[in-house]
């Protein structure tokens, strides 16, 4: 018996009986022989961890545009903590922690340089529409590894489309990582603009400050714990109605106070037209866009995607980069 084997027997002894199974994956679209050490979700949580989309979110923005300081969150770092809460609340209930780290860790590959301010470019000025989390799908399935596609199982790919409040993951595991980007998000936004200046603890309703608490460390814990509580041995991952009341309207005091704040989002429409100014060259002057992508063409994908794939895959600063050498004129060189 392999130690793959070992440890999906392991799984079935030791996870709830509401656990996706290692061995019971629904499998990947082009099949390939099983690692002897590592159970399928595993594997896939190291292909996504190793990808080269992945390295990329460190330089793309999370709510601030290229704010100045070390210490405000990244796509990555957002990313990160997500894949932690949701851990801890995959264990405790002892589901696939490997499952949620997978998905975690993929769910935001497909965003734009600048955060939801170019998700919107992309979604303005492309026929076809965009949307992050298709985005996401796209990269792992489509773009990664030159083409060829991370090959991940059906159930990684089912939790990254419908992270979304939108969606609804077939899994436990992918409904974890769907509540934990909002517990992520909503809390360390609210640390970012402290950090910033624009909020402090003390202005958050005090309403919701006495169901959820006074610090991100005591939120956190409240969460975390009611989601474990409410949804321990059940088919679906919830909250306590309280809480997630709670929660979602300290998420829309969010989108009032800092998401739409103009401290916070003053460049938001430079970012924009930067992005929606880089769409419009590049779909008229496809031959100037990396070899990848005119691949793409050549296999017969449509040249609005071909330009959002690589538009969506640029970083902030790469994005800026290209938009002076193609819009700025450069100084002579003697």
């Amino acid at each position: 018996m392999t130690i793959r084997e070992q440890m999906e027997e392991r799984e079935k002894e030791y996870l709830s009986p509401c656990a996706t199974l290692s061995m019971a994956s629904r499998g990947r679209k082009r099949n390939e022989p099983q690692c002897d050490i590592r159970p399928v979700f595993q594997r896939d949580r190291d292909r996504i961890l190793h990808s080269k989309a992945f390295r990329r979110m460190k330089q793309k923005t999370q709510v601030f545009l290229l704010p100045i300081g070390d210490h405000y969150r990244t796509r990555l770092t957002h990313t990160l903590e997500v894949s932690q809460n949701a851990r801890t609340i995959g264990k405790a209930l002892r589901l696939n922690e490997d499952l949620v780290e997978a998905i975690a860790l993929g769910h935001d590959l497909g965003h734009t340089p600048f955060g939801h301010a170019g998700e919107r470019a992309l979604n303005n000025v492309c026929p076809c529409g965009f949307k992050h989390n298709e985005q996401s799908v796209r990269v792992v399935e489509v773009l990664e590894k030159h083409g060829e596609g991370l090959n991940l199982t059906w159930e990684v790919l089912d939790g990254i489309r419908n992270h979304k409040s939108a969606g609804m993951p077939a899994t436990l595991e992918g409904q974890i990582v769907r509540l934990s980007d909002k517990i992520a998000y909503v809390n360390h936004d609210i640390d970012d603009a402290v950090r910033a200046g624009i909020m402090n603890e003390e202005e958050l309703p005090k309403e919701l400050r006495k169901v959820l608490g006074n610090s991100k460390r005591e939120r956190l814990n409240t969460l975390t714990h009611d989601v474990i509580v409410n949804s321990m041995d059940k088919p679906k991952i919830c909250m306590s109605e309280e809480v997630r009341e709670a929660l979602m309207e300290l998420r829309a005091y969010m989108f009032t106070h800092v998401y739409e704040n103009p401290l916070a989002k003053g460049e938001e429409d430079k970012a924009i037209r930067m992005v929606e100014d880089l769409y419009s060259y590049y779909e008229t002057h496809m031959e100037k866009m990396p070899e990848q992508y005119l691949k793409q063409l050549q296999k017969g994908e449509m040249p609005e995607i071909a330009v959002c794939d690589y538009i969506a895959g640029m970083t902030d600063n790469f994005a800026v980069k290209k938009f002076e050498e193609i819009f700025i004129p450069q100084s002579w060189k003697f």
